[in-house]
């Protein structure tokens, strides 16, 4: 036989069709949604991304990542997600917040979606059940509301008997009534005046400090939002600057500064994000896999700044404290 006709006996052979599906093999895509900016979620990007290789996915080798975020406009999430969506992506994420998930929802009901947020997923209909997801939704849910009754006896605890204790929330999210009635209730039970403050962007965070200080609130608490984590800096220094002893929810804001937080260790919840969507693009059902919810909270205490702000950490929050910040 002649080189030429064996050459072509070879390609036209069932052989040779592995080798040539290889090579034409399609590079998954998975699409990143957030209301955020790119700074603001960086560390929790690298943890889903951290979930991805270690299933083997790495982007730029054999996985590619569309990134859309909102910088901090809600508003642009359907339109965002709606290019995903026509981008013919292998799985949606949602870096963080409930009006992101019902953003993901509306857009699609085939493509899987592989959430992170704070809120319940049931009471928001995004999934059926925690165990049985159903639909083309599942993922990690911090449970915020369960922890607003802990946050508010950790400010129980730093603030004077006689003053109020204040509660950030932005009023956009799509949880805020069901968190100020848990507040509400949990004020009531403490025995504690409870002063409900808004803020739906970072523009507003200065004023509405300013009246918290005016107030004399004894101790500010933060809720879950993704404005508020994009933000966390901002947010950080201009609670430190009106010397007012805030608790906030992730530990993020206590390594830029804030004084102490309370609740579940986000990045380790986003690289479950990642081991999710890792096994759906290989050939899981979302309907099928449970929604995760923390496996461990910790009360982080900076004591760097506690001094800084002039605050005395009781020693009972010290003595529960899993980690302190020098």
């Amino acid at each position: 036989m002649r080189r030429r006709e064996f050459i072509k006996a070879i390609v036209g052979s069932p052989i040779a069709w592995p080798l040539a599906a290889h090579a034409q093999q399609r590079v998954p895509v998975v699409g990143v949604l957030s209301v955020a900016s790119p700074s603001g979620i960086a560390t929790r990007l690298e943890a889903l991304r951290q979930g991805l290789r270690e299933e083997g996915y790495r982007e730029g080798q054999n996985l590619a990542i569309e990134y859309r975020f909102g910088e901090d406009h809600p508003e642009r999430l359907p339109d965002l997600a709606l290019d995903l969506v026509q981008r013919h992506v292998d799985v949606i994420v949602v870096a963080g917040g409930t009006n992101t998930a019902m953003a993901a929802k509306a857009a699609t009901t085939t493509i899987p979606v592989v959430f992170s947020i704070g809120g319940d997923p049931v009471k928001a209909g995004l999934v059926a059940s925690l165990n049985r997801p159903g639909g083309n939704m599942t993922g990690v849910a911090q449970f915020s509301e369960l922890l607003i009754t802990k946050r508010l006896e950790v400010a129980n605890e730093l603030a004077s008997r006689t003053a109020a204790i204040g509660a950030l929330l932005n009023p956009t999210n799509a949880n805020v009534q069901l968190r100020v009635s848990d507040l509400q209730a949990a004020a009531a039970a403490l025995g504690r005046k409870l002063r409900i403050l808004y803020a739906a962007s970072e523009q507003q965070f200065d004023p509405v400090l300013t009246s918290a200080v005016e107030e004399r609130l004894g101790a500010l608490v933060v809720m879950d939002d993704p404005i508020f984590d994009s933000n966390a800096e901002r947010l950080v220094l201009l609670a430190n600057r009106h010397t007012l002893p805030t608790i906030y929810q992730y530990r993020q804001f206590v390594e830029v500064g804030g004084l102490m937080s309370y609740g579940p260790h986000i990045a380790d919840g986003y690289r479950q994000v990642g081991l999710y969507v890792s096994r759906i693009l290989k050939g899981e059902k979302p309907a099928d896999l449970p929604v995760l919810r923390p496996t461990k909270l910790e009360l982080i205490i900076n004591l760097k700044t506690a001094r800084a702000l002039g605050v005395d950490i009781p020693s009972q929050l010290l003595a529960r404290a899993d980690e302190l910040v020098e």
